[in-house]
């Protein structure tokens, strides 16, 4: 695994915007389904980037593409399974 760096980021930028969720539902009645999507959204891309960089050369991710960054941040549909 390589990039640990930006793996642990990633996952600490992720991190923060679900307890960033939380708060906002607890405190806000009026949170909407469009606020919840976007913020979901936000951590979701982080988790998917983190995960698809950790094999990636150190300079490329540090590079990172326009390509590259539209890749990274998508789903890894095909390394996982679906559970039962």
């Amino acid at each position: 695994m390589k990039n640990k760096y930006l793996i642990s980021s990633n996952i600490e930028d992720a991190k923060e915007q679900l307890e960033e969720i939380l708060a906002d539902i607890k405190s806000d009645k009026d949170y909407s389904e469009v606020e919840l999507q976007i913020a979901l959204e936000h951590a979701y891309h982080h988790l998917n980037y983190a995960w698809n960089i950790r094999n990636i050369e150190e300079s490329r991710a540090e590079a990172c593409s326009k390509s590259d960054y539209k890749a990274w941040s998508m789903f890894p549909t095909k390394e996982f399974t679906e559970y039962e």
